[in-house]
């Protein structure tokens, strides 16, 4: 590696969902105890900023390096080894971005604008972990800690000024946003799973993801029942307990796909009566369904199956991809702001030494010659500091180095504002 006195400067190099194959993204996975091995593997090959993410989408490293070949080669190498795999098997698949473009990818990573579901919210977590893990690793520096601030700051105007994750765009995710409209907080509420189905299962795992802590799973077979709910962390129940179940029942899903209705209108009917008519969501997730289409008619119980989900589902995604094209804006502006921010504090260190410089020509001026009157003072020192420049302009004219001639004229006139004086 470089010398690490150089400025560092951004890279990005991984592998997403556009640019490899599930099954590749499944091999290079790693947990958090290989995210640590891979940061650790890194760092003995000379990169000192790194951090490292493995989503569902992705498997990338965000850093900043003295030496940016080296550096991205490193990862290629080393994301090549937490997968078991030669580099060559991976070079194919993986992006490798620098400068501007990095700093762009950074913070789309951030506002979810560069993930599989635009706007999940997950995403934002995901990349505050690893860069918490990376920084108790040592892995972090000014350069890389300046733009994940950034980027920070642009996920969150993303979503506090646009639609981006208003909506719901998984099934899974209309199930809980719906048990959320009908009921609002989820930890309160009693929520009952019907049958073993596989869809049934991941709606009921969503939900308590989300905060919902009472679930019981009902079953025609005890011991399959308690398995699920095991797996679950809930209770279980047989059928026979039904009308009790679906009385105590905020939320009921069911998924049993028997061919036959498992709750109709007297059965929900009876259960509302039980619940002096506080509301019921019923969520059909079987194929076909369980609930039969006429409990629609009932007031207080709000069914939707699949078909229904997927509407919702729909409606949410177009929404999403509507609101990314503000998003984008904001992300552009506030990259823009950034590297604005940053060639102004770059630029602090040249204008101290000119005001140095202008200082001490002054300085020397008035100890030589002490009894100058304004106007000649003034004259003297406007021709000491014009001579240095007015020397290397004449010779790179000299040397026929018109492009550097007209490159640093156009940079004086522009300095000086001498075209505005012109125009005046």
């Amino acid at each position: 590696m470089a010398d690490a006195a150089a400025p560092a400067a951004l890279f990005v190099v991984g592998a997403n969902h556009r640019s490899a194959p599930l099954a590749l993204r499944d091999q290079l996975f790693f947990d958090t105890a290989g995210e640590l091995a891979l940061l650790h593997r890194l760092r003995a090959r000379g990169v000192r900023q790194a951090v490292a993410l493995a989503t569902c989408d992705r498997i990338e490293v965000q850093g900043a390096a003295e030496d940016l070949p080296a550096a991205m080669h490193a990862v290629v190498d080393e994301l090549a080894a937490s997968g078991g795999m030669p580099p060559a098997a991976v070079e194919a698949h993986v992006y490798r971005l620098s400068g501007p473009e990095a700093l762009r990818h950074i913070f789309a990573v951030a506002a979810s604008l560069d993930s599989l579901v635009i706007g999940e919210p997950q995403v934002l977590g995901q990349v505050k972990s690893s860069h918490t893990r990376a920084r108790e690793a040592a892995m972090t520096g000014p350069e890389l800690e300046a733009v994940l601030q950034a980027a920070y700051g642009a996920a969150k105007r993303v979503r506090s000024e646009t639609k981006v994750a208003e909506r719901p765009v998984s099934l899974a995710a209309v199930a809980t946003q719906l048990a959320r409209d009908v009921h609002g907080d989820l930890a309160p509420l009693g929520a009952l799973l019907i049958g073993l189905g596989d869809m049934g299962t991941l709606l009921a795992e969503h939900l308590r993801q989300a905060g919902l802590v009472r679930l019981v799973v009902a079953a025609a077979s005890p011991a399959r029942a308690e398995a699920l709910a095991r797996q679950l962390g809930s209770n279980h129940a047989g059928y026979d307990q039904l009308d009790d179940l679906l009385a105590a029942a905020d939320v009921v899903i069911s998924a049993q796909g028997a061919g036959a209705f498992v709750l109709d209108v007297p059965s929900v009917t009876r259960a509302l009566r039980r619940r002096r008519q506080r509301p019921m969501l019923l969520i059909d997730a079987a194929i076909p369904g369980d609930l039969a289409p006429s409990i629609d008619a009932i007031d207080g119980a709000f069914r939707y199956d699949l078909d229904a989900l997927e509407q919702v589902a729909m409606a949410g995604r177009a929404t999403r991809e509507a609101a990314a094209k503000d998003a984008w804006r904001i992300v552009d502006d506030e990259v823009r702001a950034f590297q604005r921010g940053r060639a102004e504090r770059a630029a602090v260190p040249a204008l101290a030494a000119l005001r140095r410089h202008f200082e001490a020509a002054r300085t020397r001026l008035l100890s030589e010659q002490p009894g100058l009157g304004a106007d000649e003072a003034t004259r003297l020192l406007v021709n000491r500091l014009l001579h240095d420049p007015s020397e290397i302009l004449r010779a790179l004219a000299a040397d026929n180095a018109f492009a550097e001639h007209e490159a640093a004229e156009a940079l004086v006139r522009r300095l000086f504002r001498l075209d505005l004086e012109n125009k005046e």
